[in-house]
Order: structure tokens, then sequence, then C-alpha cells
């Protein structure tokens, strides 16, 4: 039975931390390029990075910036589940074996 809820305890955190990584890395970058955008000569090398990488995320997010993080962080915790899983399955596989 510790095995099993030592399995979820792992999933559960995985999911988690797959979901905030990219929210993370997308608001850092866009947080370090407004920031950027305040320094006098770089205001204009920073507003087309900052509306490209909008663009991106509304086209996941049928129009909505916020929505296709989202949809990529929901992607990415799917992924990162998917991962968990096979690594447990691994694990349990290479301890049958031995």
């Amino acid at each position: 039975m510790t095995l099993f809820t030592n399995f979820l305890r792992s999933l559960l955190l995985t999911i988690v931390f797959s979901f905030v990584a990219p929210m993370f890395l997308v608001g850092g970058l866009l947080l370090l390029l407004s920031l950027t955008g305040h320094i006098p000569g770089l205001q204009g090398a920073t507003e087309e990075p900052l509306t490209q990488i909008m663009h991106f995320l509304a086209t996941f997010g049928s129009g909505s910036s916020l929505q296709g993080l989202f949809v990529i962080s929901l992607t990415c915790g799917f992924v990162g589940a998917l991962f968990d899983i096979y690594a447990y399955y691994r694990c349990q596989i290479l301890r049958i074996d031995s």
C-alpha cells in the first residue's frame, strides 16, 4: 500500500511542477522583456518579441494569451505525468527482473 501512495505522491508532484514550470518560464520571459523595455534605447527592441510571444500564446488559446498559456501548461503537466508513469513502470520491471 505504501508503494501505491508513494507513486501517487510522485505523480501529483510531477504534474504540479510540470504545470507550473512553463508558467514561470513564459511569465519570467515576459517580465524580463517588459522590464528591459523601460531602459532607454531598448523600447523598440523589446516591443516586437513581446507581441510575438503574445500572438504565439493566443494561437493556442483561441485568441486569448492567458488561455494559450494554460493549454501549454496543461500539456506539459500531462507529458510530465506520462513520463512519471513510464519511469515507475520501468522501475517495477527492473525490480522484478532482479
